[in-house]
């Protein structure tokens, strides 16, 4: 499975804020990706070549987003920007042409929990002790996933 993360660029507290909330509250995947924001999600292996052109031809220049909420949603809680919010959004929308099930919501995933009321509760503890937060997004990756190990296939840096 191929994905496409944006690299958030955080201060120093902040970083260690999201890898610690990552590790105590979703270890599995934070043994495996620090801190990100996905912009592709499990896309066949096919669409390497497809995703490579893609992200070659973003003109998108580095940007700066806030995190002012910490957010659940079913068993997942996770931080969302409203700063940078939209340019997230574009780029999602430059790499999937064709729309998903869903909706795209930028998000930085930082926990997942055994039932809604722990996620609730974790979400709103968290957020009163670690927000805001203000980062940048300057770089994107495509990864592989193989098993429990993620490959980096190719790296861009957003256009200044």
């Amino acid at each position: 499975m191929l994905y496409v993360v944006a690299w958030p660029v955080l201060g120093e507290a902040d970083d260690a804020a999201l890898h610690r909330l990552r590790a105590q509250y979703h270890a599995g995947e934070a043994a495996l990706i620090g801190p990100h924001f996905t912009l592709v999600f499990g896309a066949a292996a096919e669409r390497e070549g497809e995703l490579r052109t893609a992200m070659q031809s973003i003109t998108q220049r580095p940007f700066w987003f806030l995190i002012e909420r910490i957010v659940r949603s079913d068993l997942y809680f996770y931080a969302e920007p409203s700063d940078g919010a939209a340019e997230l959004t574009s780029l999602h929308e430059a790499l999937n042409p064709m729309p998903g099930r869903e909706p795209f919501e930028p998000h930085i995933t930082l926990g997942l929990f055994r039932s809604a009321a722990e996620a609730e509760q974790v979400a709103r503890i968290v957020g009163r002790q670690n927000l805001p937060m203000t980062g940048r997004v300057e770089e994107l990756a495509l990864l592989r996933r193989a098993g429990d190990a993620l490959e980096t296939l190719a790296t861009i840096r957003l256009r200044a």
